[in-house]
C-alpha cells in the first residue's frame, strides 16, 4: 500500500488556485524530493499531507486514510519554520514530544544532542538559527514514523549544517517510512534522493527515479530541473 497517495487533488484559496489535479504516488521505503519553484504548491501539499488543511476536490491518503487523528500518529513533520516556543528548553521540548508521541525516542534524540554539543538546559530563543534547525530536526527524526515530511529542512543554514540535516534524515529515519524532503537546494539533496516529483504552477510536471533521470536525460537532477524551469 502507497503511503502517500493523491487523486485529483484541487486545493484553491480565494485568489489562487495552489494545486490542481495532483496525482501522484509514494511507496514506503523511498526518500523523495519535491521539487518546484515558488508558488509551485510544494508547502501547500505537504500540509495537505500533514492534515493541516483540508482539499478543495479529491482526496489525500496517508497509508489508506484521510489525513486525521489515525494518520498524524504515523506522520512527522517538519514545517519550514520556527514551531516551537522560545521560552521552551531542549530538555522541556524532550518531554513535550514524548507526551505527544508514542514512536518518539527520546535516547535517540539526546543521543544526537549530545555529539553535537547542545546543551538541554538552552532555551530555544537564545540558539543560532543553525542550532535551531538541528533541534528541530532532532526532534522529528527521532519518532519512528511512517512517512516524514521535511518542508524546507536545509534552508538558510551553513554548509556544514546542510550536511548534518542530511546525515540526521537519512540515518535515522525508519526503512519501512517514507520521506518527502521540499527543498529549492537541489545539488546538495540529491545524493540522497531516490526519486523526484517536480511541481509546476501546481500540477505534476514529472515523477521519476533519480537513476532513470541520469539514465535517460543524461544529466543530473539538479542540471535537469534547470533545464525544465530555466526563465
Amino acid at each position: 500500500m502507497a503511503i502517500l497517495e493523491c487523486k485529483g487533488l484541487s486545493k484553491r484559496f480565494k485568489y489562487v488556485t495552489a494545486l490542481d489535479q495532483v496525482n501522484l504516488c509514494i511507496e514506503p521505503g523511498r526518500v523523495v524530493g519535491l521539487l518546484g519553484p515558488n508558488g509551485s504548491g510544494k508547502t501547500t501539499l505537504i500540509k495537505l499531507a500533514a492534515g493541516l488543511l483540508t482539499p478543495t476536490e479529491g482526496e489525500i491518503l496517508v497509508n489508506g486514510q484521510a489525513p486525521g487523528v489515525e494518520s498524524k500518529a504515523i506522520v512527522a513533520y517538519l514545517p519550514d519554520r520556527d514551531f516551537l516556543p522560545g521560552w521552551m528548553k531542549v530538555e522541556q521540548m524532550l518531554s513535550f514530544f514524548g507526551d505527544f508521541y508514542e514512536d518518539f525516542d527520546a535516547d535517540k534524540a539526546r543521543e544526537m544532542l549530545t555529539r553535537l554539543g547542545i546543551n538541554p538546559k538552552q532555551s530555544f530563543k537564545t540558539m543560532s538559527k543553525g542550532t535551531r534547525e538541528k533541534v528541530q530536526l532532532i526532534l522529528v527524526m527521532s519518532r519512528k514514523a511512517g512517512l516524514y515530511l521535511l518542508d524546507e529542512p536545509i534552508g538558510g543554514v551553513d554548509p556544514a549544517t546542510r550536511d548534518f540535516i542530511l546525515d540526521t534524515i537519512i540515518r535515522n529515519y525508519n526503512p519501512d517510512a517514507a520521506v518527502v524532503i521540499s527543498t529549492h537546494l537541489i545539488a546538495d539533496v540529491e545524493q540522497v534522493l531516490d526519486e523526484v516529483i517536480f511541481l509546476q504552477q501546481g500540477r505534476v510536471a514529472l515523477q521519476a527515479s533519480v537513476d532513470s533521470i541520469r539514465e535517460e536525460q543524461g544529466k543530473s537532477v539538479d542540471q535537469y530541473f534547470r533545464e525544465v524551469y530555466r526563465c
